[in-house]
């Protein structure tokens, strides 16, 4: 392969393997220096051998989850593009379409022009072989297992119900691979099941508004992971979301016009169902509930009138826990929602009521002298029970966060825990149901390794047998304080890949840098199924730069990250549901990738002084230094682009006293007089701008110290 390296000052192109375009105007200073060139062309060439000699692998190891069992074969089994499947199956089954968009996802990834279609001729044939013995039934603990063989001249896929066909299907197209002479899958022998039955994604839809497109691109990357349970929350303070034929005031109020139709909700559904996922709703109540209270204050247990809430946080509304009307009204919404939603769980949230209505009402003081209720925790246990009389009447089991477990409720409903595993533990050894998604809030922008890290049964909880038996999983939260349709996947993608394998994947499988090194193709898979978690950055961009040149805030994206934990609220900007998600914050991604590699390589170079790792840092921090000046050109024309400035500026900073640091280290003598200034820059480099933070500042710590000493 011969591809070119053009030069900035229109030199004769270097014959590599690789093009890279450098402009003269966003590298001005870097165009111009012989050796910072040379240097680049090395690190380049080098990147480029790897990046070829990686193509000819075949996929066995790239695969997420990873697999029960993997045994490598000898062979090949090539793609033409006459590719048949056959389906064995006792009655039609969701394997049928499944089969169809396996066809139409690999026909998009070889071009080879694959009919869109599953022929169901004579079995076996010499391409795939699916056999199905039953229907699978979306319920918890449905078998999902399958078994793979892939020889030279077929591959068969056998699974005991439709539903685990489908998650093989998912790996045969995982398995793809290509060499000098086209596509194959390559030989092997794959046994795989579950580790836990609930594998879930809960995404938000009340804080912003999240429309039916979304929901199906992320039931369909759902399904490529093996996820098999969508949280749908559809009520909260800042919107309901979902039409009541029995009570259409809280659609028709509570919404601002942003609501899911029945006839939607049923398509979703149907959608899901295909692809094997289950949809729980969640319902969240008594507090989280403004939007209900908007079309019906009479539930609610202070006098409204109530608007729909704009800002986040926990507010003080609540349902009246002690006027029978609250129970009547829930009992014929209930048995309307049930009736909707044909999972066996249901969910109606129950967190972070804080009862100050409550202690302000004199009819719950007189139900608490009546019920003999001691505090607001009797009281939401009261009210919890009598939600339970009326989902166990429509066939339903509860489920709800932490704060619903009271002594008082029964042990057939079910925990997700959200503030911590030793929640999870007290509620299993209880004799609850429990899932986990402490620790898997992905809004609050965490790493991959965070999340990967947080397993539903870690063995320090060392959990009996029986108490193991009551962990069904979690689920990973995508909470929409900060969200919007444009910008949701790349908070949820790729990072819930790894989250993905957490829960299907042995509990042996931890290996950090395993897990990043076959992350980047998963995720460029998952584009084709519609995702915007790569994309969506250009367009951002594009319109904050007011321009078609993207890679000035490309370049700056890659080296920082958007603050996590809940830090990013008390910056300066008050968030609510009127603020525009297109700044700064929601351009730059949660753990890219640069960093990590940058990381790598000084920790490399300090402990080996590693030539070729020299070279890399040193082209990446020139790279940074002298793209501050293409994002001050823009700024010139793009007033958003002005408020990242500042950032841009502390990352030039930081790069000149990097290169500065490089320097010494190669001449084996430290520059005391920059010392003091040195260690100022990389101080002041920690501080968050525009709710961003650099992500190179502590490799560069461990240069300066490495130079200085601690």
């Amino acid at each position: 392969m011969t591809l070119e390296i053009y030069l900035a000052d229109n030199s004769p192109p270097t014959t590599v393997c690789i093009r890279r375009v450098i402009p003269k105007s966003i590298y001005p200073k870097f165009a111009t220096n012989t050796s910072a060139m040379r240097r680049f062309l090395l690190s380049a060439l080098a990147l480029t051998l790897t990046l070829c000699a990686n193509t000819a692998f075949a996929q066995l190891d790239q695969l997420m989850p990873v697999p029960l069992s993997v045994q490598p074969a000898k062979g090949k089994f090539r793609l033409k593009d006459k590719f048949e499947v056959s389906i064995r199956q006792k009655e039609p089954t969701r394997i049928d379409e499944g089969a169809k968009r396996f066809l139409q996802r690999l026909d998009g990834r070889t071009a080879l022009n694959i009919p869109d279609y599953a022929t169901k001729i004579a079995f076996p044939v010499d391409g795939l072989n699916i056999i199905v013995n039953r229907n699978g039934k979306l319920q918890l603990h449905e078998d999902e297992s399958y078994k793979l063989q892939v020889t030279s001249s077929r591959i068969m896929l056998d699974a005991e119900t439709d539903i685990g066909a489908l998650r093989g299907l998912e790996t045969v197209l995982q398995l793809l691979s290509v060499d000098e002479e086209g596509f194959y899958f390559p030989a092997c022998k794959i046994e795989d099941a579950p580790r836990f039955p609930w594998r879930g994604l809960l995404i938000d839809v009340c804080r912003h508004w999240q429309p039916v497109e979304v929901i199906h691109r992320n039931l369909d990357a759902m399904a490529a992971m093996k996820l098999n349970v969508l949280h749908w929350h559809l009520s909260e303070d800042q919107g309901f979301r979902i039409e009541s034929k029995k009570f259409p005031m809280l659609h028709q109020l509570g919404s601002n016009g942003d609501y899911f139709t029945q006839e939607q909700v049923k398509e979703i559904i149907a959608y899901a169902d295909a692809r094997g996922i289950r949809v729980v709703p969640e319902f969240d109540i008594p507090g989280h509930a403004t939007a209900w209270f908007v079309g019906h204050p009479e539930l609610a247990s202070a006098p409204g009138p109530y608007t729909i809430e704009k800002k986040f946080g926990v507010f003080d509304p609540a349902m009246n826990p002690a006027n029978e009307t609250t129970y009547k009204f829930l009992e014929i919404f209930l048995a309307e929602m049930t009736a909707l939603f044909p999972d066996a769980y249901f969910h109606i949230g129950g967190d972070e009521n804080e009862g100050k209505q409550w202690d302000k009402n004199p009819e719950v003081a007189q139900l608490k002298k009546d019920k003999g209720l001691k505090e607001n925790h009797d009281v939401q246990a009261y009210f919890n029970q009598r939600l339970l009389e009326f989902l166990t009447e429509d066939g339903k089991r509860m489920v709800g966060w932490d704060e619903i477990l009271q002594p008082s409720i029964p042990t057939n409903i079910v925990i997700q825990s959200w503030r911590g595993k030793e929640a999870l533990k007290k509620a299993a050894e209880a004799g609850y149901d429990v899932m986990l998604s402490a620790g898997l809030y992905i809004d609050l922008c965490q790493s991959t390794a965070y999340h990967y890290a947080q397993d539903p049964l870690p063995a320090e909880l060392q959990l009996d047998k029986k108490a193991q038996g009551h962990v069904l999983g979690g689920e990973a939260t995508m909470w929409a304080e900060l969200i919007s349709p444009e910008t949701i996947d790349s908070r949820i993608w790729p990072r819930t890949c790894a989250i993905a394998e957490r829960f299907w994947s042995a509990a042996t499988v931890q290996d950090v840098d395993d897990m990043y090194r076959r992350l980047p193709k998963v995720s460029r898979d998952l584009e084709e199924l519609g995702l915007m978690h790569i994309r969506y950055a250009d367009v951002l961009i594009r319109r904050m730069a007011r321009s078609e040149n993207t890679l000035p805030l490309q370049t700056l994206r890659a080296v920082i990250g958007p603050l996590q934990g809940y830090k990013r609220h008390g910056q300066g900007i008050a968030y609510s549901t009127e603020t525009p998600l297109t700044r700064l914050p929601d351009i730059a991604i949660p753990d890219p990738t640069m960093p990590r590699e940058f990381a790598a390589a000084v920790d490399l170079h300090i402990a080996k002084a590693d030539v070729m790792q020299s070279l890399v840092i040193r082209n990446w921090l020139e790279l940074f230094k002298n793209n501050h000046h293409s994002i001050e050109h823009q700024a010139e024309t793009a007033p958003a682009m002005r408020a990242v400035l500042p950032i841009s500026q502390q990352l030039q900073a930081l790069s000149v006293v990097g290169i500065g640091l490089l320097d010494m280290l190669e001449k084996g003598e430290a520059d005391a007089q920059r010392k003091e200034g040195y260690q100022k820059t990389i101080t002041q480099a920690r501080t968050p701008v525009q709710e961003c933070e650099i992500l190179i500042v502590d490799p560069i710590q461990r240069l300066f110290e490495k130079v200085y000493g601690k």
